[in-house]
């Protein structure tokens, strides 16, 4: 425990390096957003969607051609109804009504035929656009910088993946037929009311205006709430797969209840939306029922004053009604397009926005290709901050020879995984350069400076897919022979043949039915397939038992002799091994050298040493003494009922025998490590059992201990005395 410098240090950036923390941006990314705000360009957003159905010209005049006929071919049905009344049943003319009832069935069929074949085939052409505009926003979204994802849920760019995608596909795929059909039909039923007779037709007109303004009232509300609704989804996703992911930190720090609350506020925030939403959305329908019942009445009242003064006949009076039915229906159905469409830009408007997002990190013009480097690097006077106003690396400079091994140390959050980051142009520098064998980074094409490095870190990312291809994704043109020899290598061959299938074994998602341990060694032996001019390690090894540790440091060893190798140390013996050690603090280079050199220098770097170093079984230098173990004390007869004879009986800290002296003083140096990390060495520092993190057993092992007990109260809490420690 006491082998770990300065902290935890992950692949992601902490403390002051995080970026999240330092930056107020960060804090404005949609997860903080609550004002809705209306798209600036609506009409742009439209063109710009409609725009990826341009390439399907044939198949969209099939679909129009198709919607048209259906359109006319129910127009003509109440035409048909009229015509039928008038002439043949009003007549009584039975074959006439035959035939017109068998050409009135055939219109019908014929319409629905050429409807049902423009649905098949505008979904089609829907499900062709969609998957080329989904492909289009994850192949940008993985040009973005890593700023880019810092400053956005991973649920929320999930949302516009999906959630808004499925939005756009119901309005092509449903909308964009049922838009012409529904024009074709609002058209066809005018001009034929007017054929029939202009007085009738104005009358029906009456109730046109008011159901005009409805539409354009409550559908402006409608857009508005269904883009708040969307982004709150996205901010619920978020929520869900962040928790969802981290299910292991939740339960082990039980925080259900928390997390319970949190989404409980955002489902809600979304219930309320939906609520809003759909309100407008469902307002519409019922309001053009009572229109379109009203201008019914009025047709027919004003139908039946003509009938009786013998301006026109029971047929046309038929179709009117008929016709002034249907005339509410282009208008109800596109009060639902506009809620679809309004749906959809929203959707649109969020994906574009990522879509529009220039990559921070692009190749210059003049950017070269490198198949290999050496490995010199050189840090001159290298400045750089998450957030321009707040530096996090402050003047470094440095040079790293090829094949060197540079260690570095400091706290946690003084900059190490930073420099890490800028090295890797995962960020860029705000001022200074950095280079590799004499060439700027940034004039070097970012595809293979990344090609160049090999990356190892704490917090392992595997894929869901077999183990061969995870351990080929460092190099997918590695053969199998290279991969299992690269598993060898790092000490994985053995435990991935004990596995079901072997290397065919399929992990799970971020590979849950693997070990920390053995996740670790397969990205370890991910990082030897790829054959890198230069390592990044973040000290990998911290994750492995004590055994696989050597052998994966011999590894390291061999994989790192004649590279550049950059460490994030937490062990004394990386540093010792390391040809230069940099010791970094609040963002600077503050001391520099071998492990030797800075304890001579009694500074920064020797405090540390001495605080946390000195004195464990990782320093060398202390002479650790092996303590000597007692033969175990016999059970106590079991008629003896004495204070020895109870604990024979179950009265021990085990509940059983007592336990030996060699387990205790195994289980007390392990409570040794743990003053020392909390640093409780003194009386001044002293802390309570609740504080160290100690359990219960505690207070009894130091009852049995009594006076040679190493660990000393003081003032109700306790302090270890490491000058008792080495004498026991």
């Amino acid at each position: 425990m006491s082998g770990h410098f300065g902290g935890s240090s992950r692949g992601q950036p902490s403390d002051k390096d995080d970026p999240q923390q330092r930056s107020s941006m960060a804090r404005r990314g949609p997860r903080m957003m609550r004002n809705v705000e209306k798209a600036k360009d609506a009409k742009g957003i439209l063109r710009r969607l409609l725009s990826y159905l341009g390439e399907y010209r044939i198949l969209l005049i099939m679909v129009t051609v198709l919607t048209v006929a259906s359109a006319l071919l129910n127009l003509a049905g109440p035409y048909l109804q009229g015509v039928a009344i008038d002439q043949f049943i009003l007549t009584g003319d039975r074959e006439g009504l035959v035939r017109i009832i068998t050409i009135l069935a055939g219109t019908y069929v014929a319409g629905t035929i050429a409807s049902m074949g423009a649905g098949w085939v505008m979904a089609d052409i829907s499900q062709r656009s969609l998957m080329k505009l989904r492909k289009e926003l994850f192949e940008h979204m993985e040009t973005l910088s890593l700023s880019f994802f810092d400053k956005r849920p991973t649920g929320d760019l999930m949302s516009r993946l999906t959630n808004d995608i499925d939005a756009i596909g119901t309005a092509l795929s449903q909308n964009v037929t049922q838009l012409i059909q529904n024009s074709i039909t609002l058209v066809g039923i005018l001009v034929m009311m007017f054929s029939l007779n202009v007085r009738l037709a104005l009358a029906s007109l009456i109730v046109f205006p008011i159901m005009v303004v409805l539409t354009a009232l409550v559908g402006g509300k409608t857009r508005e709430s269904f883009r708040g609704l969307q982004m709150n989804l996205g901010m619920l996703n978020g929520t869900m797969q962040e928790t969802i992911s981290g299910q292991r930190v939740v339960i082990a720090f039980d925080q259900q209840e928390s997390v319970n609350r949190k989404f409980t506020k955002l489902n809600t925030e979304v219930r309320d939306l939906g609520i809003k939403a759909m309100t407008y959305a469902m307002l519409i329908p019922p309001l053009m029922g009572i229109l379109s019942n009203a201008n019914i009445a009025i047709v027919a009242g004003i139908g039946a004053y003509m009938v009786i003064k013998g301006m026109a006949t029971v047929g046309i009076i038929a179709t009117f009604i008929t016709y002034s039915r249907r005339f509410a229906d282009p208008l109800r159905h596109f009060a639902n397009l506009y809620n679809s469409i309004q749906s959809a830009l929203a959707g649109a408007e969020r994906i574009f926005e990522v879509i529009d997002t220039e990559p921070e990190l692009t190749d210059a013009e003049d950017a070269i290709s490198v198949y290999e480097l050496e490995g010199e690097v050189v840090f001159d006077e290298v400045d750089f901050g998450y957030v321009p106003e707040v530096q996090v690396l402050k003047h470094i400079t440095l040079k790293a020879k090829k094949g060197q091994t540079i260690a570095l140390v400091g706290p946690t959050g003084a900059g190490k995984t930073t420099m890490v980051n800028v090295l890797t142009r995962f960020y860029d520098i705000q001022d200074g350069s950095i280079t590799i064998d004499g060439m700027n980074i940034k004039q070097i094409k970012k595809d293979d400076l990344r090609r160049q490095l090999g990356i190892v870190l704490q917090d392992v990312f595997l894929f869901s897919g077999t183990v061969m291809d995870n351990i080929k994704y460092g190099n997918l043109e590695a053969t199998e022979e290279d991969c299992i020899a690269a598993a060898k290598l790092a000490n994985a061959d053995g435990f991935i043949r004990r596995l079901p299938q072997g290397y065919e074994t399929n992990l799970s998602e971020r590979a849950t039915n693997l070990s920390q341990g053995q996740r670790q060694l397969l990205s370890i032996a991910r990082a030897i397939v790829a054959d890198p001019s230069i390592l990044i390690l973040d000290e990998a090894t911290s994750s492995v038992d004590t055994r696989t540790e050597i052998q994966i440091q011999q590894a390291l060893l061999n994989l790192m002799e004649g590279r550049t190798a950059f460490v994030i140390a937490h062990r004394l013996s990386t540093i010792r091994n390391a040809d230069m050690v940099l010791v970094i603090n609040d963002g600077k280079i503050i001391e520099r050298g071998t492990h030797t050199q800075l304890l001579e220098k009694k500074g920064f770097y020797y405090n540390l040493y001495m605080s946390q170093f000195k004195g464990t079984k990782d320093d060398v230098d202390f002479e650790y003494i092996k303590p000597v173990e007692r033969p175990e004390p016999m059970m106590q007869p079991q008629g003896m009922m004495g204070r020895r004879g109870m604990r024979g009986m179950g009265g021990g800290m085990h509940g059983g025998m007592r336990p030996s002296p060699a387990m205790m003083q195994e289980r007390m140096m392990q409570i040794a490590e743990t003053f020392k990390e909390k640093g409780a060495v003194s009386p001044e520092t002293a802390l309570s059992i609740e504080e160290l993190g100690l359990p219960p057993m505690f207070e009894m092992m130091q009852m049995n201990m009594g006076q040679s007990s190493a660990f000393l109260e003081h003032n109700g809490k306790f302090y270890l005395s490491e000058e008792k420690l080495g004498k026991m």
